[in-house]
């Protein structure tokens, strides 16, 4: 670890930090339908696709009419993106003639998309379309940030109303957040790729002619915009295989500096929307503060294991960190940060191979997904992640101390609690109990490339990533296989929408419930106590859930590792 290491992570969190009130005050103005300087150019388009929708923006919906509205609006996503990659030979925008996609490898690319996963099972460049890149994925890359956000905006009202029926409308934030804040701030992300040499073209493929004098096709396409929206979604899935790694999605050290800002920006200024919305700032600012504090712990630990490198070369004198698997214009900082923050945030996107992390450098990304989004997360996401954790947080600190639990004035009663622990145990369900069955079944041992315990972390990381809607992959397992590419789906789908439904009873709930005004005993919410209470309770409830499955992959790699014991290749 060096001093300039350091100086580059605080400067990353000190851009989130100075974005997040005048982003979180914009978005605030957005959904409160509230004048803004983008509002003469985009308020008559906004009415006009009202009009051609028969919606009208000024009825709100309950919260079973918001999750039905969000739900039947996935489900035809997903047939119009199943559709397009199975036709895709015969529709236009195909320049290189890529084939149909696969029946179970379409399936498993719909449910990643529409869920904002962007789990890849396949290279983008040698598979899909432009048209399919463009229509299918990146459409689904706003549409699925957008649902992320707007399902937020639906828990905040929740608990910023009183006695109120209603949550807002699914279609009205859907829009707003598409055409406010995802586009605009998407075209001035494109504008600065291309400048930084990511290309944006509808042309072939180049075909350039090697030193050697043979012939190598460079792939290209409409790759700046992607990236664009990928980052700022939190969506990650890239143009080409190696993603984030690439020179032509992540040329310069700038482009990987703004990207992994990206990342972060919107799911770090929604807590500030929160704030907002519920009359004190504060409350933002101590969520924020939860995510900050796991985040940085993570990120040191990972900083830290990437620096000091393998255990088993150490041991043979062969000291200076860990660079397998990375790219030299990174170094072990820019990736292991962007390890931290693409891991945190659901995003998926990664700049290096996790596979090739050390045994400990490896588990904290994992981690990160483990315990759901919450480490700011996916936009939106993130925030109504970490909402569930603070009323079950809420509820423990009332069971210490013998009284009711309330926050914001709001009593946390069953209802809530067992909707939040049904949002919470849904993904472990997922992430555990799909990789307890890839272990045992032959197709699912014949995924990894690896045997011993990194075979099993790939396995583990695989499943974690799928149901956290996380889309990275350590690397490593053979995805692209009629087994994997329908569990991931399921867990995908699952991980997306077992949390949703929950998080929006808990917000027809409270918003159905009067405000008590506080006393003389109720527990305060934006301090350092409950700060501290809220990360507790994340990493006791992760802590019981997955250290049994840690202990059998990276940590006992490591220590193995650090005995010298090393495993062979092969399932």
């Amino acid at each position: 670890m060096t001093g300039i290491g350091w100086i580059q992570i605080a400067l990353f969190c000190a851009v989130v930090l100075a974005l997040v009130r005048p982003l979180g005050l914009y978005m605030t103005r957005v959904f409160a339908g509230e004048r803004t300087l983008l509002s003469p150019v985009l308020a008559p388009l906004e009415r006009g696709l009202y009009r051609l929708a028969g919606i009208d923006a000024r009825h709100e919906q309950t919260w079973l009419g918001y999750g039905l509205a969000m739900l039947v609006f996935h489900a035809l996503g997903f047939l119009l993106l199943y559709a397009i990659l199975r036709l895709q030979e015969g529709l236009p925008l195909n320049p290189m003639g890529q084939a149909a996609v696969a029946p179970d490898l379409a399936f498993n690319t719909a449910a990643s998309f529409v869920t904002n996963t962007n789990w890849q099972n396949y290279g983008g460049e040698g598979t899909l379309s432009y048209l399919s890149q463009m229509l299918g994925l990146t459409q689904q890359n706003f549409l699925s940030a957008a649902t992320g956000i707007a399902l937020a905006m639906a828990l905040i009202r929740g608990f910023s109303r009183a006695s109120a029926g209603t949550v807002g409308s699914f279609w009205v934030d859907l829009t707003r957040c598409t055409l406010y804040v995802l586009l605009p701030l998407c075209v001035g992300l494109t504008l600065f790729y291309v400048w930084q040499g990511i290309p944006q073209t509808l042309g072939a493929y180049v075909e350039a002619t090697t030193l050697e004098g043979a012939r190598q096709t460079i792939a290209v396409g409409p790759v700046a915009s992607q990236v664009a929206v990928k980052m700022l979604g939190t969506n990650g899935g890239g143009l080409f295989n190696a993603n984030a790694a690439h020179p032509f999605e992540n040329p310069t050290a700038l482009a990987n500096f703004v990207q992994i800002v990206t990342i972060f920006a919107l799911g770090a200024a929604l807590t500030n929307v929160f704030g907002r919305m519920v009359g004190d700032e504060r409350q933002g600012w101590a969520i924020l503060s939860a995510m900050g504090a796991l985040f940085l712990a993570g990120t040191a630990v990972t900083y830290w294991a990437e620096s000091a490198g393998s255990p088993v070369l150490n041991g043979l004198g062969l000291t200076g960190g860990n660079m397998e698997g990375k790219e030299v214009r990174f170094g072990i900082v820019a990736s292991a940060l962007f390890a931290v923050v693409t891991t945190a945030a659901s995003c998926g996107a990664v700049n290096s191979m996790h596979d090739s992390f050390t045994a400990l450098g490896g588990m904290i990304p994992m981690i990160n997904m483990q315990l759901g989004e919450i480490i700011v997360g996916g936009v939106g996401a993130g925030l109504y992640g970490m909402l569930v954790f603070v009323v079950v947080a809420i509820f423990v600190s009332g069971l210490m101390v013998g009284r009711t639990p309330e926050y914001l004035g709001k009593k946390i009663e069953a209802r809530e609690v067992k909707m939040a622990m049904l949002a919470i145990l849904c993904l472990p369900l997922m992430m555990l109990g799909l990789t307890a069955v890839a272990t045992v079944v032959p197709a699912g041992l014949a995924g990894p490339a690896n045997a011993g315990p990194h075979g099993f972390s790939e396995i583990l990381y695989a499943f974690t990533s799928a149901a956290a809607n996380n889309g990275s992959a350590f690397g490593g397992l053979t995805g692209n296989t009629p087994f994997y590419n329908t569990t991931l789906a399921l867990g995908m789908l699952v991980g997306r929408f077992f949390v949703i439904i929950p998080a929006l009873v808990i917000a027809g709930s409270l918003a159905a419930k009067r405000t008590v005004p506080a006393s003389a005993g109720t527990f305060p919410t934006h301090g350092g106590l409950f700060v501290g209470l809220l990360v507790g309770v994340i990493l006791i409830v992760g802590g019981l859930t997955f250290f049994p499955s840690l202990a059998l992959g990276p940590i006992v790699e490591h220590l193995a590792g650090a005995a010298g014991q090393t495993f062979s290749t092969g399932g």
